[in-house]
């Protein structure tokens, strides 16, 4: 698919994305540079600079600084409501594979699920809605946000008094979107419940060390955790309902330096997704009461520690937000580039900003895969041979994913906007 086959549709929408293929060349670059200069989360201090920048050249009240490195850009044009749209900014510790020219320069990170995607199309959706600017009434902010990856960002940005001290107006709907390996110039979507809550935990489970060859001289800790690690199993499968969803991973079980010493101390660090708050607590409360009853169990000569390490919250869609925006989408593209698609065990900080807020959320997913090497895929089943977010070789296409992208923010924005009395020209 070329960037030619998506169609424009008729005012007010041509008129404000009409200068985007004079801009194009311009946002090729700054994705390329973007993805050569990755940053990791509250990190972010170059692309933060990028961001601002910009941001300032086109007329915006911007605030940096916001939590550590957040950025926003605040453009107020007349009265109408106000409409927030976020870009996450950080990238992950991965080692790039993917042979392209604009490869990390930065050993060992990599925006291996796309952050530069996003920060490339909502600076161009600022300068189209900027310029546009006499087709739309109400507020625009823009907001480049940090450590998405830790779940730790919009929450920082939010303790620093993003809404609380008015550095934005607080928003009637916040918007985003994240790019995904299914075919460029598609959008997906979910209504009601569409990502997962996320918790992280580390679990230190403390023994009595000593001397291999005595164990009855000691506590066994790594016999306590594996313990754990084995029951713990049972919690979704035995403690969940079948109607429901989670999922309990355990990632990391570090114990031990030798082979004849018995340590006095475990380290097992798990996660949990959930799209239920009754169920997540009840998850929680399980593994909680598991680890302190292997403990007992053992005779440990302390309860373990169980430390919470990250949290992401479910994402939530309004579906009548997203039922609107997506008829502006399906004007834009055409109704056959929109697809339905099921909640997923991913997670994301993005709905703190609207939960914050009181406001409704949209959050979509945007195709960034070869459209051929997806389709070619999808009819061989086997779209999991593509590389997923996170991996490696994860690098979406420049065209027509960028060119989609800026669109989608831009019409999404202007869908909203348009309910504050948008003047049509």
């Amino acid at each position: 698919m070329s960037d030619s086959d998506i169609s424009l549709p008729a005012s007010p929408y041509a008129a404000v994305l009409a200068p985007l293929d004079a801009r194009l060349a311009d946002l090729v670059a700054l994705y390329e540079d973007l993805h050569r200069h990755p940053e990791l989360g509250f990190q972010e201090t170059r692309t933060a600079a990028e961001a601002a920048r910009r941001l300032t050249a086109l007329g915006y009240d911007v605030t940096t600084g916001i939590g550590g490195t957040g950025v926003t850009g605040v453009l107020r044009n007349g009265p109408g409501p106000v409409v927030l749209l976020r870009a996450d900014m950080d990238a992950l510790p991965v080692t790039e594979r993917s042979g392209l020219a604009y490869a990390s320069t930065v050993p060992g990170l990599m925006h291996a699920c796309g952050h530069d995607v996003h920060v490339t199309c909502l600076l161009g959706a600022a300068d189209l809605l900027a310029t546009g600017r006499d087709r739309w009434s109400g507020t625009l902010v823009v907001l480049f946000q940090p450590a998405e990856e830790t779940g730790h960002g919009a929450r920082a940005m939010l303790d620093d008094g993003l809404y609380r001290k008015g550095l934005v107006p607080t928003p009637d709907v916040v918007l985003g979107q994240h790019v995904a390996p299914f075919g460029a110039g598609l959008i997906a979507y979910c209504p009601g419940p569409c990502m997962a809550a996320s918790d992280s935990l580390e679990i230190t489970f403390h023994g009595t060390g000593g001397h291999g060859s005595r164990p009855e001289t000691t506590v066994d800790p790594i016999l306590m955790a594996a313990a754990f690690v084995q029951r713990v199993q049972s919690v979704v499968s035995r403690e969940v309902a079948p109607k429901d969803q989670a999922v309990v991973t355990v990632g990391a079980f570090h114990a031990g330096e030798t082979s004849n010493v018995i340590p006095d101390r475990a380290v097992v660090r798990l996660s949990v997704r959930s799209f239920d708050e009754t169920v997540r607590t009840a998850v929680l409360a399980a593994i909680d009461r598991i680890a302190r009853a292997e403990a007992a169990a053992s005779g440990a000569p302390r309860e373990p520690q169980i430390e919470a390490q990250e949290s992401f919250p479910v994402t939530v869609n309004e579906p009548g937000t997203l039922r609107e925006v997506n008829e502006a989408f399906a004007q834009l593209l055409g109704p056959q580039q929109l697809f339905a698609y099921e909640p997923v065990a991913g997670s994301e900080d993005v709905g703190l900003l609207a939960t914050a807020a009181d406001a409704p959320l949209y959050y979509w997913w945007l195709g960034g895969w070869d459209p051929e090497e997806f389709h070619t895929a999808f009819a061989a089943g086997r779209l999991a041979d593509l590389p997923s977010n996170h991996s490696p070789r994860f690098v979406p296409v420049v065209r027509p994913t960028l060119t989609t992208g800026v669109k989608a923010l831009t019409v999404a924005a202007l869908d909203r906007l348009a309910a504050g009395g948008r003047a049509d020209g």
